[in-house]
Parts: C-alpha cells; sequence; structure tokens
C-alpha cells in the first residue's frame, strides 16, 4: 500500500471521539480502529507490538545498526474531532487543482472556494483530497497514522537506510484533550519524540496554548411570570450577563498569533437553570492564571448582585505551554528542522493556538514537539489535505530517523 493508500483506507473508520463517556477510549469505535492498525503493523513486521485495554498501541521497527543510537517516537491519533460526523467518510481526489471553486456536493450547494478558504491558492498544481461537504476528513490525524505507518514500510523496504530503534504510539482521544493522560511514557521507552499532528507544510512546533475547559452553572429562581416583579432570577439572563462581562475582542474570531481567548463552544437552559462550556486559551502562564481568575471574578460580581450561589464556575486545567520542557533540549528541534531541509520542505517555526498530545507528553517527561501532517481547515466539511503534503511529512519522518542515526 502508498501512503495514500492507507490514509484512504484509514479515513473509512469512524473514529470520533466524545467528552461525555468517561471511559478511554472514549468510544469503543476507536479501539476498531487500532486493532486494525494492530494487524497492519505486524503484517509489516514491527515488534513488540502491544495494545492495551485503554486503546494505546505502541510498536517498535528495530535498529538496523549495531551501535548505540538513542530511541526516538513517532506519535499520532486515531479519533476525530466531535464537531462533525467522522462516519461514511467519502473522500475525492481533486487533481491538478488550480485554484477554481471546488464542489463537494452539488445538490445542497456546498462549495469549497478560494474566496473562503485562501490556503486553496498555495496548493495550486497538487492534488487535493476533499469531502463530499456532509463529514469532516479524518485528516487530523488519520494522515498522520498514515505518514508514520508508511515512513515504517519505507524503511523496512530500504534497509540500507541505517537508523536505531524507533517506537511508534498511536492514541485515543486526543480531539477532547485526554489523548496523552493514560499515555504509558516508561513503556514507551524514548529520549524524544514527535507529534505528527500539525497542519500547513513546513510546520514544526514546539510552543503552544495554557489551555483550561470552564463550566458555568447558573440557578434561577422561576415564578409566574405575572407575579415575578423582584422574585424571578431568569438564569438564562443571568448567564448572557456573564457572557456579556468577558471581553468581546477576545474570542478566536478576533484574535490571532499569541494572543489568547475565552471560547463558549455550548450553552443551553432554561428560566430555572442554565449551562455555559467555554474553553481558556493563553500562550502566556501568567495571563493564562489572570484569565481563569477574571471569569471567577465575574461570577462573584454575578453572586452580588442576584445572591451568593447563583453562579458557579468550575475551571479544569487541560495542558499547559511545552515550551519550558523543550526548549532546554532544542537539538531535538534542530534535528526536524535539517531533516525538513533534506526533504525539500521550507521549516515553518510558529506557536500552535491550539494544542498537541505532545503538549501533556512533554510535561510527563517526553520531550515532543509537533510536525506538519498537511491536512486544512480540521474538524468540518471544508477539510482537505493534499496528496503531496501527506507524502512529505512522510520522507520528514524517514530523514529524521536517518539524521538521527548519522549524528549519533
Amino acid at each position: 500500500m502508498t501512503v495514500i493508500e492507507r490514509f484512504l483506507k484509514y479515513v473509512s473508520f469512524d473514529t470520533q471521539s466524545d467528552e461525555t463517556t468517561g471511559t478511554t477510549p472514549s468510544t469503543p469505535k476507536q479501539m476498531v480502529f487500532a486493532r486494525y492498525l494492530q494487524s497492519e503493523l505486524e503484517e509489516l513486521g514491527l515488534e513488540d507490538i502491544s495494545l492495551d485495554e485503554n486503546g494505546y498501541l505502541f510498536a517498535t521497527l528495530p535498529s538496523n545498526v549495531g551501535r548505540e543510537i538513542p530511541t526516538i517516537g513517532f506519535i499520532a491519533h486515531m479519533d476525530t474531532s466531535p464537531d462533525m460526523s467522522g462516519k461514511d467518510v467519502k473522500p475525492r481526489i481533486v487533481a491538478d487543482y488550480q485554484g477554481q471553486d471546488i464542489v463537494l456536493c452539488e445538490e445542497e450547494g456546498i462549495v469549497l472556494s478560494p474566496k473562503q478558504f485562501p490556503e486553496l491558492s498555495d496548493h495550486i498544481g497538487e492534488d487535493l483530497i476533499v469531502t463530499d461537504g456532509h463529514t469532516l476528513l479524518g485528516a487530523d490525524d488519520k494522515a498522520g497514522v498514515a505518514e508514520i505507518v508508511g515512513a515504517m514500510a519505507y524503511l523496512k523496504a530500504h534497509p540500507e537506510i541505517e537508523h536505531g530503534n524507533i517506537r511508534i504510539g498511536f492514541n485515543p482521544d486526543e480531539e477532547i484533550g485526554l489523548g496523552a493522560h493514560k499515555f504509558d511514557v516508561e513503556k514507551f521507552g524514548c529520549k524524544w519524540a514527535y507529534t505528527m499532528d500539525g497542519g500547513e507544510v513546513g510546520e514544526l512546533e514546539f510552543e503552544n496554548f495554557n489551555a483550561a475547559a470552564a463550566k458555568i452553572e447558573v440557578k434561577g429562581l422561576n415564578v409566574h411570570p405575572g407575579y415575578a416583579k423582584g422574585k424571578m432570577v431568569n438564569a438564562l439572563l443571568v448567564a448572557n450577563e456573564f457572557i456579556g462581562m468577558l471581553p468581546a475582542n477576545e474570542t478566536p474570531a478576533t484574535t490571532e498569533g499569541y494572543e489568547g481567548f475565552f471560547h463558549l463552544i455550548g450553552m443551553e437552559g432554561d428560566v430555572e437553570h442554565a449551562m455555559l462550556s467555554y474553553i481558556v486559551r493563553d500562550h502566556d502562564r501568567g495571563k493564562f492564571e489572570a484569565r481563569k481568575a477574571f471569569m471567577l471574578e465575574c461570577a462573584g460580581k454575578l453572586n452580588g448582585k442576584y445572591g451568593q450561589g447563583r453562579v458557579d464556575v468550575q475551571i479544569k486545567d487541560q495542558y499547559y505551554n511545552m515550551r519550558q520542557q523543550v526548549e532546554p533540549l532544542m537539538h531535538i528541534i534542530d534535528l526536524a528542522f535539517a531533516a525538513m531541509k533534506e526533504a525539500g520542505v521550507e521549516p515553518k517555526v510558529k506557536a500552535i493556538r491550539g494544542g498537541t498530545d505532545g503538549a501533556q507528553l512533554s510535561f510527563k517527561g517526553l520531550p515532543c514537539p509537533n510536525i506538519f501532517a498537511g491536512g486544512l481547515n480540521f474538524h468540518g466539511r471544508y477539510e482537505f489535505v493534499p496528496i503531496q503534503s501527506i507524502e512529505k511529512a512522510m520522507k520528514v519522518v524517514v530523514k529524521i530517523a536517518e539524521l538521527t542515526a548519522k549524528r549519533y
């Protein structure tokens, strides 16, 4: 199988994660894909293959040299985002793209257009894999899975390329922030690793958002509206007041680069009870802590206005900026930088406006920067990935393995 054939096979598996289940993996269908990958790795002849009850799949490509070389790893996640269905994905290849609108579904008028997504213009002349407009594609992160497996197959087929022990790891539930929670770093046994979970070609990332999830519960008081004066507390209106207290210019739609935000991702309720769900993000740890404190301050003001206990804020940290863990070990960034250059890719070192499993793994003792997987417009119907980007990412994995052997 080519790396593209692998990718097209992988996206046929529905692996959507679900933050509400409280299990690992959060959905049984992720384990179905994990077992398929396990059988594929066995066919490739990899060693030390293990799949645990939580859906973590590890394997080793053994060293083909006699000297001591650091064991390195490559990691990707198997789940797709809860934001849109990943069931019955119908990928289609648009060959030799020339900058035109791409009709994903003619009947429903779903169009992938460079007017809305100007990044399409960066891939003129390439072959794009797109959806039919009814599901996400799953390049996040099945492109990464395909690139890693494809690179292992390539190295097996080309024993003249010297390399040390290479560990690969595929995990569930990255999209709900739990991908690294039960990842056994000691068992994985690497000096350092790379997640293949970035976007555009050339992305090389070793700093990311500090991240937290916030749940705001509002308890109202419902009485007959005809006799409500001075008595009713409408939970929906109080919730709306809380929303209005947060800065309107600090949302995902109004920020970029290193700017943080408050992101309202869910709201529900009635007069008597309302719930708001937020994610809170900032690259700077001090500003991150200030954002959380501000939400608590807003709740305190509302409780002072409407009575204690009306508004409750629960905040849970999800992950932190990996930069402080990776920066003392910049040789692993230099290695990836050099590998991209040798693979004909111009490196683009940037901060992630998001997070990867590598952030949590870095704090668990496994330094783990992030490398591009090639996909764009993740988590929705307009997701696409150029074939050439997948092929370049696979080549970068091969080159990192090769350069590690040459340098150590």
